[in-house]
């Protein structure tokens, strides 16, 4: 029994094949491609071919990717957004798309309706929702919308307007028509949620790709039957149909697997990690073996959301930075060559001074030939290395939650770039195989549910509203690909809310379990 696990990072494509007990097998790196499938379907080639294994007895394949995050980024790809808000007239003032980019809004159509429904903060009724009014609107928007976001007032206390509004849409549209409901995606916040439910709407053409093409790949090298799934941005994995569902919960998955696989290498549950790639480096934390969370609204290709997210740091230093030296200050990144180190770097043959360089010339890495960069001065190198660290110290020190040195555990195909003493660091662990830990972490997660609502105590006792979310929350798991028999239960979170009179508390539980 075997399982494949692929990365898709900025500059290279990692894939990795584990055994039934996790040990890896083998491992490859190719460059990253512009259309990044090509990319793929060259790892998993190249890997298939140098390990010569029994195709048959591959079983599972899994996909970290970063086409989400580059469709928003790079506005592509987009589907066209039809928006509908329940809370008129009481939410009007502030209309959807408020503060948005305005090349993003353009990309997503700008359609939006502000429709009668919502709740209040205390869960009652702000307003009826119209079936009428709603269909009338469906109609108008045929053919202009290809997914449809739908935002309740306060539908993180009460969500059952939201569901009724998505089952009028599928009866018009078509039970497979993609529609994001916004209590099922962000948190409490009506503006920030609302964003991150259209950003999801807008990704259902990139994951219908995305998936189809994995798919694809996979049965062109021969592997059919094998359940496929996609990485999760809290360091767990969701199956294809749940990922076409919440595609925005790829977003960030990249470090979070690098961040599992550095737990697995290292055995450490708690610690600090840094990734270091050819273009950025990432910084997380491990808490209990999990990336710790965001507890703040998170901005994602400039506009402000809620939703789940990693508390990553990303700076601009990886292999490939390029280092200049500008009116006697020297300078490394944030610009990179990317997946063309192979051929731009001095040692590799090319004419650009990159970190890779400073790193043969003081012999803290054997690649290319040392000969092209032994004209650099050592004493300049030497310098470039003291910027090299104090871009990492200032990361470290932002990400620390106390005064104190702390342990990193050092992965990424880029960490040779990173002196072995740093201001702050207790101590550095070097993981064996750390150059493809994101490929590693995709491999061994697990499958997650989590979900979040306010529960007011006085109505609904503690013990029976934990009892609820955990129920909630054991289904997204098995709607995301989980074994019910596995699933346990590994995080709770309560935070009172202040403003409200009786006992309310916003509630977030977190369950896992192993692939079904």
């Amino acid at each position: 029994m075997y399982r494949i696990g692929i990365d898709v990072g900025g500059t290279n494509t990692d894939a990795i094949i584990l055994d039934g007990h996790n040990h890896l097998i083998h491992s490859v790196k190719s460059p990253t491609t512009l259309d990044i499938k090509t990319g793929i379907e060259n790892s998993l080639r190249n890997l298939l071919h140098e390990a010569n294994i029994d195709k048959t007895k591959i079983t599972h394949a899994m996909l970290g990717t970063t086409q989400c995050t580059n469709a928003i980024v790079e506005r592509k790809k987009l589907a066209k957004v039809g928006v509908i808000r329940l809370g008129f007239p009481a939410t009007a003032s502030v209309p959807p798309y408020t503060a948005w980019p305005k090349d993003m809004v353009e990309k997503l159509s700008g359609n939006y309706a502000l429709a009668h429904g919502g709740y209040e903060y205390d869960g009652q009724l702000l307003g009826d929702i119209n079936e009428q009014e709603i269909k009338t609107l469906l109609g108008e928007w045929r053919d202009k919308v290809e997914s449809i976001a739908v935002i309740g007032v306060f539908s993180s206390i009460k969500n059952d307007q939201e569901l009724k509004v998505r089952e009028w849409i599928w009866e018009e549209y078509g039970e497979a028509y993609p529609v994001s409901c916004s209590s099922l995606i962000g948190s409490v916040g009506l503006i920030e949620r609302e964003n991150a439910t259209i950003l999801n709407a807008a990704l259902c053409k990139v994951i219908e790709t995305t998936t189809t093409g994995f798919v694809h790949a996979l049965e062109e090298e021969g592997i059919k039957g094998a359940e496929v799934y996609l990485c999760q941005n809290d360091g767990t994995l969701m199956s294809i149909e749940y990922a076409k569902d919440f595609p925005i919960l790829t977003i960030a998955c990249g470090p979070t697997n690098s961040i599992r696989g550095a737990s697995y290498l290292a055995n450490i549950k708690d610690t600090m990690v840094i990734d270091v790639g050819g273009t950025t480096s990432d910084i997380g934390v491990l808490q209990d073996g999990f990336p710790r969370e965001s507890s703040v609204a998170v901005e994602v290709g400039d506009i402000r959301t809620n939703f789940r997210m990693p508390d990553i740091i990303s700076v601009g230093l990886g292999g490939g930075s390029i280092v200049r030296v500008d009116n006697g200050k020297i300078t490394v990144g944030p610009d990179s060559v990317g997946y063309k180190i192979g051929e731009e770097a001095l040692v590799f043959g090319g004419n650009t001074l990159t970190t890779t360089d400073i790193a043969v010339r003081l012999g803290l890495a054997d690649m290319g030939d040392k000969s092209l960069v032994s004209h650099i001065d050592e004493a300049f190198a030497k310098q470039v290395q003291t910027e090299i660290s104090s871009i990492i110290e200032q990361a470290i020190d932002k990400m620390k939650t106390s005064s104190e040195d702390v342990q990193i555990v050092l992965v990424g195909g880029g960490s040779v770039i990173i002196p072995d003493q740093i201001r702050g660091v207790a101590s550095i662990i070097k993981a064996e195989n750390g150059g493809v830990a994101n490929a590693i972490g995709a491999s061994i997660a697990q499958i997650s549910g989590q979900y979040e609502q306010i529960y007011i105590y006085s109505r609904e006792p503690r013990e029976d509203s934990l009892k609820d979310a955990e129920e909630k929350a054991v289904k997204q798991a098995v709607m995301a690909g989980a074994d019910p028999t596995t699933i346990e239960l590994v995080e709770v979170e309560e935070t009172p809310l202040a403003y409200h009179p009786e006992n309310a508390t916003r509630l977030r539980v977190k369950v896992v379990g192993k692939m079904s």
